[in-house]
């Protein structure tokens, strides 16, 4: 008599993805930045070429910091998408770190970096929050964040004008540090003769430190598995609360950043800034090819998309476009990425 089959569970198949070699058109196509590279170079061409100015270094370093502004928040936005979450707060966040670190050296009369240092902590701590009330309610991030959204943009504007008087802060410019501080989060650096703005060093630093956290650390794979299938990570012991708490600090952390740089480069605040820049960090991650299901994307995608939309801002008026067409290429921008990375997606699946 014949041993019952073994089942397949128990038997090692060749379709095992960790023992397949695959080729290196198949590995090209599975990354996730490949759609936005693609789109990227599309459009510094269409620039180039429409563009008399564009290729310039000044116009070059010109893109280089608006698109920097925008990735060192789209850095730590994409790890947050591709761990299954979203960030409504995360524009108004960065105004709310840069009130906080003004109004306290203003008003305790401080150095400023004891405003900073304030400051870093309390935006940590609102990322905290939105991560604890994600994990213990159950609800989906979009309410969770909404409503921290909307208590961040009453608070900014009340308190300021409680503080204050009016809706802005006071000048910091004349206080202890100042100096110092706008060098770390406002300078500028001259290379080649060329000025290129600090906040691209920062931009670069958050790409190196998330890509080396998602490839290269056990955090990396916690981040991927909870936007995969949280149910299935909790199953194999990833924490997945104290992962996802992280990533919202991570997105606290980059609104500090982004925060004093917006701080110590005017040296007041108006307290209605960053509503809408929120949809501007997501749009970047997306175009980058991140997921909004999650388990899916990369912090070079999310550079990527936040240079498409540092060349198109500074690149349209390079060209002497109508401005008000903005708004529409970075829409038509957003389709067609998340099309491109839905056709490379399916191309990957299909080669061997």
């Amino acid at each position: 008599m014949s041993a019952p089959p073994t089942s397949s569970a128990e038997l090692p198949t060749s379709s095992d993805e960790r023992i397949l070699r695959t080729s290196p058109l198949r590995r090209l196509l599975s990354r996730p930045e490949l759609g936005s590279v693609v789109g990227a170079l599309a459009v510094f061409l269409v620039f180039a070429v429409a563009a008399d100015g564009f290729l310039r270094a000044a116009s070059l370093s010109t893109v280089l910091y608006a698109s920097s502004t925008i990735g060192i928040m789209a850095v730590p936005v994409a790890l947050l998408m591709i761990g299954g979450e979203f960030d409504l707060s995360a524009g108004v966040m960065v105004t709310s770190s840069a009130l906080i670190s003004s109004m306290f050296s203003y008003q305790m009369t401080a150095n400023v970096w004891v405003g900073a240092g304030v400051s870093l902590l309390a935006t940590l701590a609102i990322g905290a929050f939105n991560g604890f009330v994600l994990t213990r309610t159950r609800l989906p991030s979009f309410i969770v964040t909404l409503g921290t959204f909307l208590m961040l943009t009453g608070m900014n504007l009340g308190f300021t004008k409680l503080i204050d008087g009016t809706v802005s802060t006071k000048t910091i410019a004349d206080m202890e540090g100042f100096p110092a501080a706008r060098a770390l989060f406002a300078s500028t650096l001259t290379l080649g003769g060329v000025d290129f703005k600090i906040t691209i060093v920062w931009w670069l630093a958050l790409v190196a430190v998330a890509s080396w956290i998602l490839l290269r650390t056990r955090v990396g794979n916690w981040i991927f598995a909870v936007g995969g299938n949280q149910d299935a990570a909790r199953a194999v012991g990833v924490p997945v609360e104290k992962t996802k708490i992280g990533l919202y600090m991570g997105v606290a952390l980059g609104a500090w950043i982004a925060g004093q740089h917006l701080l110590f480069s005017y040296d007041v605040v108006q307290s209605g800034e960053g509503v809408g820049n929120e949809l501007i960090y997501i749009i970047a991650a997306v175009i980058g090819g991140c997921l909004i299901t999650g388990g899916y994307g990369s912090a070079v995608g999310s550079a990527v998309g936040a240079l498409l939309f540092g060349m198109t801002s500074k690149g349209i008026v390079f060209a002497e476009w109508n401005p008000d067409w903005f708004k529409f290429f970075l829409g038509a921008m957003l389709l067609l990425a998340t099309l491109l990375n839905a056709w490379v997606r399916k191309r990957a699946e299909a080669t061997p």
